[in-house]
């Protein structure tokens, strides 16, 4: 009886420690989009800073209102950065690129995007519409874009956005002829 009762108290002490472990590393988050929602699934292990970087703007509500400002099916779409009148947000300091953290630029991955300096990646980010191994690290410039999460409900949704007519819109390219919205982005319990 004693070994019994010894075994279940320490079967409970240990739970915790085992289901925190199992998820340890791991964040939902739900994109509410004007076409549909979007659940990611974000690596906190193999991309530590990303992963706190985009949780902050989540946080801040910076993506709330933003688009997806550049679409182009087969490859990926791109958003978190400009709102649906086409002005870019303020964003805060650009993060290191966590590109080496052996994720790839997959079908339904989502990475950061940035511009052609290694290390600028700020707050938007693209969901990867094929595989795209040509940006993974090394990539061409020896560094690539970073991986941190992937879609885990809504493929169809990011499959949709993708099949959007686009155009030209404040001297850019791709941009979706009616606004694709991101109404919110919020962490799940």
């Amino acid at each position: 009886m004693k070994k019994s009762i010894h075994t279940l108290l320490l079967s409970l002490l240990l739970l915790p420690l085992l289901c925190t472990n199992a998820w340890a590393g791991k964040v939902q988050v739900l994109v509410k989009t004007s076409m549909g929602d979007i659940t990611l699934s974000l690596d906190k292990e193999k991309a530590p800073k990303t992963v706190e970087n985009f949780m902050q703007y989540v946080q801040d509500g910076f993506y709330n209102g933003t688009i997806f400002h550049r679409v182009i099916k087969g490859f990926m779409i791109q958003g978190g950065g400009f709102t649906p009148e086409m002005a870019k947000k303020e964003t805060r300091d650009p993060i290191q690129n966590e590109a080496k953290n052996g994720l790839k630029n997959k079908l339904g991955t989502i990475a950061m995007a940035r511009t052609s300096a290694p290390h600028s990646a700020t707050a938007q980010f693209f969901i990867n519409h094929k595989d795209n191994g040509f940006l993974d690290y090394p990539s061409r410039d020896g560094w690539g874009y970073a991986v941190f999460g992937e879609v885990t409900q809504g493929m169809e949704v990011v499959d949709s956005i993708a099949s959007q007519p686009t155009g030209v819109s404040n001297k850019m390219r791709d941009v979706p002829n009616k606004p694709i919205v991101i109404e919110t982005v919020s962490i799940i319990e």
